[in-house]
């Protein structure tokens, strides 16, 4: 691996969280260039930083996060999760510039996923990326707040700005939709609830602040919504990118509701457009709509009062069972995997 550049930091990974995009990539390899290296959920610790970096050095705990350019005009108006190279960054497999600091037996290797291609002991990433972390929070712990937590959080507390007494439905308990969750109750919504096919999830769930939860195996959920909230809900928040899901948490909305996706690559929905001329909205998340270095430092403080505790999601394996964490998060065994090196 080369060393980092004038704006970049190469930093020691301590853990890493597995992402439902990290498994995408996996199941589908057509999204990205191969043979890349993955992991985008990355904490470590600093131990080199290039010429130009100055608020960050050798000894500092880093979360590290999304990649974007910070010149293009949504970057510079304060809206880097919408950057014109966010997919070019994030999935790429490469620098702007086309090369990547991994290489094997001499041969380059796709690296600079998220940037930061964190399935490895090292990574090198733009310092902007990089998040400084309190000392008394363990990187285990911080990992997931890089992109799966502040996407779900992001969304009801960010793009939502979910009021008091406000309702809201989640389909899909998995890291992301759980942070929602959380993230709801912090907001002081009236209803909660979340819909997911495991019980043992739609039980977490209860635990973390839904007031409710709904096994579309069992029930109609578009129905039951209604019911609970007497004619729909004022939020939907969909992460499992399946189509009917979709279409389901739309119409889970009372007029004028909003409804955020996070998910659904190649997804082609079916939607009734007399209920988007009637104020009902849908809108695309990406990473909840999040700055780093402001979000997660909020999420930290969050947690240390005892009113946001993603800690509970978290399942920790050795870095040399990365297959076995994989496997349990696609069977609903485990919330959020934490690779530890």
């Amino acid at each position: 691996m080369e060393g980092p550049r004038s704006d970049e930091i190469l930093v020691r990974m301590v853990a890493s969280g597995i992402c439902h995009t990290d498994i995408s990539m996996i199941d589908t390899p057509d999204r990205t260039p191969l043979p890349i290296v993955l992991g985008h959920e990355g904490a470590g610790i600093v131990e080199e930083v290039g010429e130009a970096v100055i608020d960050l050095e050798p000894g500092d705990p880093v979360v590290l996060s999304y990649g974007y350019c910070g010149a293009c005009s949504h970057c510079v108006q304060g809206s880097p999760y919408h950057c014109d190279n966010m997919h070019r960054l994030n999935f790429g497999g490469s620098r702007l510039d086309g090369t990547s600091p991994i290489s094997q037996k001499g041969e380059a290797v796709h690296g600079m996923f998220f940037t930061q291609s964190s399935f490895a002991t090292h990574a090198v990433a733009p310092a902007r990326s990089a998040v400084k972390a309190p000392r008394d929070i363990s990187l285990d712990l911080a990992a997931p707040l890089g992109c799966g937590v502040q996407t779900g959080a992001g969304t009801v507390l960010n793009i939502f700005q979910a009021p008091v007494g406000s309702s809201i439905a989640v389909f899909g308990s998995g890291s992301v939709g759980l942070s929602a969750i959380m993230a709801a109750k912090v907001a002081g919504c009236r209803e909660i609830i979340a819909v997911d096919i495991f019980e043992n999830r739609l039980e977490l769930a209860r635990e973390l602040g839904a007031t409710h939860g709904i096994n579309p195996q069992r029930e109609n959920p578009v129905d039951r919504i209604r019911d609970i909230t007497g004619g729909g809900v004022d939020f939907a928040f969909d992460n499992t990118g399946n189509a009917k899901v979709i279409q389901d948490a739309f119409a889970s909305l009372k007029m004028r509701g909003h409804c955020g996706l996070a998910a659904g690559f190649g997804v082609e929905l079916k939607l009734n457009a007399f209920e988007i001329l009637l104020g009902k909205k849908i809108t695309g998340v990406i990473e909840g709509e999040s700055i780093p270095r402001l979000f997660i430092p909020q999420m930290i403080e969050l947690y240390r009062q005892g009113r946001f505790p993603f800690d509970r999601l978290i399942t920790a394996y050795d870095f040399e069972d990365i297959n076995g964490a994989i496997r349990a998060s696609k069977k609903g065994d485990v919330v959020k995997p934490v690779l530890m090196f």
